[in-house]
């Protein structure tokens, strides 16, 4: 009896497994398919074949059989836009997955932490004080950071349960630099300051340069690349702490490697696109519905499946009408059906 129990359970990991993959590999062949026709979308048309030959002309030199303005137009603009979109997408979607797992929490999001909100408010601070767009990402990033930190030792010397006290802690703390980005806005100058920082609250990638890019897969990979590795630990976590120790785990070392890693990706994300919701929330579960629990699979299901999420919402902002729309209220609209959903689907199950 034991020996056949022994044996369904190894067939479920495997077909768990083999399915996970499955997942995987489709939502990169989506990625792909979505990146090489985001290039060909925009007001100045180029064919998918041309956008090919043009990525893949430095590799092999054959004879061009574009125009210089096509080539300027995939190089220059709409590469930085499409490459900010998949690693904030990318970003967002794995720190959200780590916060489900950390926290136990299907609900957590990668803003649980007060990371968001203090981004926004060192955004709103330095431009308030006039200060240049690298200059107004940096503040962001560094008050993202300062945030989080200031959660970490707030929950640090809360009594009773760690987790509750850092999610009670992000709540407190996100609400005072919520209220400090209102007080800036009450006294922004209203002709050029306050529409500068509504617009930034509202997301975009709309001023992604090549240096941008490179500046911000600098942190995002730091956090990503110990999450990718580190994602069977994660595992251990959603246990609980007492199963997981019993494994060998340090779940204190564990538990704050993985949201130092996340807090850094979500405040690189938000520190160069602005508020943009909902990401971290929608795509993970999304995902965990794909593939299932076992984050070997999730997390870079998760981190495949933002990317392409965030790439394709970005496509439908800037070709949808003839003004730009922010791409933070196009992830509210899908990202708050979906929210209702869950929240109908938990009271069916109840």
């Amino acid at each position: 009896m034991a020996g056949k129990v022994r044996q369904a359970m190894v067939a479920a990991i495997q077909a768990g497994d083999a399915r996970g993959r499955r997942v995987t590999w489709a939502l990169g062949a989506v990625l792909i398919a979505v990146f090489l026709f985001s290039f060909s979308l925009g007001r100045y048309g180029v064919p998918v074949i041309e956008v090919v030959k043009i990525l893949f002309q430095p590799l092999f030199r054959y004879e061009k059989t574009w125009t210089s303005a096509m080539e300027t137009v995939v190089w220059n603009i709409r590469m930085p836009r499409i490459l900010m979109a998949c690693l904030v997408g990318c970003s967002l979607s794995a720190a959200g997955a780590a916060f489900q797992g950390v926290f136990q929490n299907p609900m957590a999001s990668p803003d649980i932490l007060g990371a968001s909100n203090g981004a926004a408010f060192g955004a709103a601070l330095a431009i308030l004080m006039g200060f240049s767009s690298q200059l107004i990402t940096v503040s962001a990033f560094a008050v993202s950071i300062a945030s989080v930190a200031a959660v970490m030792f707030i929950g640090r010397h809360a009594k009773g349960n760690r987790v509750v006290g850092l999610v009670l802690a992000g709540i407190m703390v996100g609400s005072l630099f919520s209220a400090g980005t209102s007080y800036i806005k009450l006294v922004a100058d209203p002709s050029n300051q306050l529409p500068q920082i509504t617009y930034w609250l509202m997301g975009s990638l709309s001023g992604a340069k090549n240096a941008d890019v490179g500046f911000a897969a600098i942190p995002m990979a730091i956090g990503l690349i110990p999450l990718l590795v580190l994602r069977w630990r994660i595992n251990l976590l959603t246990l609980g702490d007492d199963e997981a120790r019993t494994l060998g785990v340090n779940t204190a070392a564990l538990r704050l490697v993985v949201i130092v890693c996340s807090t850094l990706i979500t405040a690189a994300s938000v520190s160069f696109s602005g508020m943009i919701g909902w990401v971290g929330l929608v795509i993970p579960h999304l995902c965990r519905k794909m593939c299932g629990s076992n984050y070997r699979y999730l997390m870079p299901a998760s981190c495949l499946g933002g990317a392409a999420f965030l790439l394709a919402v970005d496509d439908i902002s800037r070709n949808l009408l003839a003004v730009e729309i922010p791409i933070g209220i196009l992830t509210a609209f899908i990202g708050a059906p979906f929210f209702v959903y869950l929240l109908c689907r938990k009271e069916k199950a109840l």
